[in-house]
């Protein structure tokens, strides 16, 4: 226990690490102890495909020598806030590397497998229970201990605030009206679909797999309970993976004929509920789909002008997808739109390192999917699925930080697995 205490405290104690401020930052955190652990070990194992992480970290610190440019179609200079962002995201991206190296170092012994399946599971429990929060009590929200004493130049950075602030659901009028989409305890409601599609997949191994009648009779209570805040989180890209998900269950498992009965048992068991019907409107409002075009168009432009290491962090672009006169003011802050590359992570990439940073995240994924593919262990067959999914997820969610973190300690189970 003295070596497996944080991730532990990472994956188990995450509603602690929220309700202190420090949510998706607690990755950073833990990386310190988990650093120290791994310094008295020699050799260090690395993973093969690894140096593609290494190579992102090099080119993002590289990105640092754009910070103040302003590429054409944005506007703003350079502040604390573009500063602030930037070192977080590169601690973040360090934090993982550190993370990695420490899950595949140590012994099967000192950290079984199944272990670190079911912390992943613990993690799905609280997602369920912060999505039931965020439907139940959308307005829910307090004020952190990490909040209150960071200084308000720090603490009012729109990013860091979604980081540190404690809230239970996005009240958004996606249907014409004022509804909750949750996200507690994450940092958007989007974190919360990308997290709630890939932990539902180890818990299911975890709890499904690898447990008797008592606790499967619990872990169909919670998916039938997770229905809940998956419908009402209105998220199309949530519902999509979880569709690719059972596509690629169907496909890999070796009792497709008990898979297509399970599923469609619960196909008719949804049909039949009031939940369709919320599903059905939220298909039918696409609101999102102009902003996301205007905002997509606009980054690839922007990355145009800095194809190889980018500008370090994100940009603000001229006007809406309705106008180009419309933009934040004095008398209206919320007005204008996203930041550049706040649509998905591969957008991200594009702004803030450029094409090539773009290239080598979806290397290093696509290289585990093809790496692991054979592996047919429930582990490897799980693993693979979530780098499938990190994948399919960079078009529309931004990864950082807490999806960034499932991706890259899921990566770790197949490495472990494989070794």
């Amino acid at each position: 226990m003295r070596t497996v205490w944080p991730i532990w405290a990472l994956l188990v104690g995450y509603p602690a690490w929220w309700a202190l401020g420090f949510g998706g930052l607690s990755v950073i955190v833990v990386a310190i102890p988990m650093l120290v652990i791994l310094s008295r070990r020699r050799p260090i194992k690395v993973p093969k495909g690894f140096g593609l992480w290494a190579l992102l970290i090099a080119g993002y610190l590289l990105s640092a020598l754009t910070l103040a440019d302003t590429p054409d179609g944005t506007y703003g200079d350079l502040t604390a806030g573009r500063v602030i962002g930037y070192v977080m995201r590169l601690t973040v991206y360090l934090a993982l590397l550190v993370v990695v190296l420490y899950l595949g170092n140590l012994t099967h012994e000192e950290l079984p497998q199944l272990t670190l399946v079911r912390m992943l599971g613990a993690l799905f429990v609280t997602t369920v229970a912060g999505g039931l929060l965020g439907v139940l009590f959308p307005r829910f929200a307090f004020t952190s201990p990490v909040e209150l004493v960071l200084p308000r130049w720090i603490s009012g950075n729109s990013f860091v605030t979604n980081l540190i602030h404690p809230t239970a659901a996005q009240i958004q009028h996606v249907l014409g009206h004022a509804s909750p989409r949750p996200e507690a305890p994450f940092e958007w409601a989007n974190a919360w679909g990308s997290n709630a599609s890939v932990l539902i997949i180890w818990f299911l191994v975890g709890w499904w797999g690898h447990g008797g009648p008592l606790r499967r009779t619990l872990a169909a209570v919670l998916l039938a309970l997770a229905a809940i805040p998956i419908v009402y989180s209105l998220n199309r890209g949530l519902w999509l993976g979880l569709g690719l998900s059972l596509a690629y269950l169907a496909l890999r498992s070796r009792r497709p004929l008990a898979v297509g009965t399970a599923v469609a048992a619960a196909a008719t068991a949804f049909l039949l509920s009031p939940l369709a019907s919320m599903v059905a409107q939220r298909l039918d409002s696409p609101h999102s789909n102009d902003i996301r075009a205007f905002t997509v168009s606009a980054t690839v432009q922007a990355a145009a002008g800095s194809p190889i290491i980018g500008y370090g962090n994100t940009r603000n672009a001229f006007g809406n997808h309705r106008s180009i006169t419309t933009g934040k003011s004095d008398w209206c802050d919320t007005c204008g739109h996203p930041p550049l590359g706040s649509d998905g992570q591969l957008w991200l990439l594009l702004i803030t390192q450029g094409f090539t940073g773009a290239v080598l995240y979806a290397a290093f994924f696509a290289g585990a999917v093809r790496r692991y593919w054979t592996d047919r262990s429930p582990v490897g067959q799980a693993g693979v699925l979530v780098m499938m999914l990190a994948l399919f997820y960079m078009f529309i969610y931004d990864g950082m930080v807490t999806a960034l973190s499932l991706y890259l300690i899921s990566f770790a189970l197949l490495w472990r697995n494989a070794a």
